[in-house]
């Protein structure tokens, strides 16, 4: 009797540890459309005009797979994690990239406190502009704080803000701003009176010693973010800065890339060191028949070995955002920006842009969508200039 007594005992036991364990969500999009992209090129030797058509996909939202879940550790304490991959439907492979490990991390959380996790994670200007942009960070150009690179079209199936960790920070000057980071401590408060704070801190250090030569030293990709949101009924206010740094020390050969020509020559160095600096306010107010947005960027990545060469980038942005039926929902953004460099050649340019979009929803996880872009980039030392717009039809599934 005692001994079915201690079965029945385990046998639950077990059975409530299984009822404790993550629950798991797996989740994702699927975005595939029509692109048509025109590009005329200024100036340029030779003068360059290009049009292109294409069926290509992650016009709207990035394609993605993912999985998360959480655990309640009871006392309001619980654990979650989240691993997500990029897709490329258009693709016939899931190689190459098709895969990519855009989210991946574990962490946990203490209700009326706040959270803290770590991983590969959104930059905490990303996590502020995926709430405060009008278009909500869609891959098509004509959005000039979420940069989208305009040569050749769409940058498709990417986010065009990506920097992968404080190593990419001297090629994405160009861009408005680093969406992620590679091993990132998160910290997030919950939200008090209004008030909400979040901070990040990357680390990536390899003390290296090169016994063939008299140099060498560290290889650091190190950087930090702090925000804060601050909500009052239908007002959102956000303010954000965040800082990488790449030091690759000198007998290590780094090819610098573009928009690198406008800053060191893009050639091949013996070392590579720069100092990245972001910046992001934004506020929306909810009209209830539409939603305002204002945006301002600003980002300087500066070589560090001579603080002379850098490269600078500011914008601003407003929006709209408003359904005009239960199924139709529009939206549009104008923003002007400039930027700035001292070292080879010296180039200054003004740019402006727009973007309108549309999304006509089947049901709330399917919905056609229209959205065209364009922007115009004109140098202030020369007559060279660049002018491009993207048009992007689609259907959209989330799941």
């Amino acid at each position: 009797m005692k001994k079915s007594l201690f079965a029945v005992a385990a046998v639950t036991a077990f059975a409530g540890a299984a009822q404790a364990q993550s629950s798991v969500t797996v989740y994702g999009i699927l975005d595939v459309g029509y692109l048509q992209t025109n590009q005329r090129g200024v100036g340029t030797t030779p003068l360059t005009n290009e049009t292109t058509s294409q069926f290509g996909n992650s016009l709207e939202q990035t394609s993605r797979l993912g999985f998360k879940g959480t655990e309640d550790l009871g006392g309001g304490a619980s654990a979650f994690f989240t691993v997500e991959t990029g897709l490329t439907p258009t693709s016939s492979t899931l190689g190459g990239t098709s895969l990519n490990n855009r989210q991946s991390f574990v962490g946990l959380k203490k209700n009326g406190i706040g959270q803290f996790s770590l991983g590969t994670q959104y930059t905490t200007i990303f996590d502020a502009a995926a709430i405060t942009d009008p278009g909500q960070l869609n891959n098509m150009i004509g959005n000039v704080i979420y940069a989208t690179t305009p040569a050749n079209g769409n940058t498709i199936g990417t986010d065009p803000g990506t920097s992968t960790g404080a190593t990419n920070a001297a090629t994405g000057v160009s861009n408005g701003f680093a969406t992620r980071a590679a091993n990132v401590l998160k910290v997030n408060s919950d939200t008090f009176a209004g008030f909400g704070v979040n901070a990040m801190y990357t680390l990536s250090n390899a003390n290296t010693t090169i016994t063939n030569t008299s140099v060498g030293g560290n290889n650091n990709f190190n950087g930090w973010g702090v925000g804060a949101n601050y909500t009052w009924n239908k007002l959102l206010v956000t303010a954000n800065y965040q800082a990488l740094k790449s030091v690759i020390a000198y007998g290590t050969a780094a090819t610098v890339t573009t928009p690198a020509p406008a800053l060191w020559g893009g050639a091949t160095y013996q070392g590579a060191n720069t100092q990245d600096n972001q910046g992001y306010v934004a506020g929306t107010y909810d009209f209830g028949i539409l939603k305002a947005y204002a945006q301002w960027v600003s980002r300087k990545a500066t070589d560090t070995v001579n603080t002379g060469y850098y490269g600078k980038r500011t914008a601003q942005q407003i929006g709209v955002r408003s359904y005009i039926t239960p199924v139709i929902e529009t939206w549009a953004s104008v923003g002007n920006g400039r930027i700035t460099t001292f070292g080879v050649g010296q180039p200054t340019a003004n740019f402006t842009a727009y973007q309108v979009g549309a999304n006509y929803y089947l049901s709330k996880r399917t919905n056609f969508y229209g959205i065209f872009g364009s922007n115009q980039t004109s140098s202030t030392s020369t007559t060279s200039g660049v002018s491009a717009n993207n048009l992007g039809l689609g259907l959209r599934h989330t799941f």
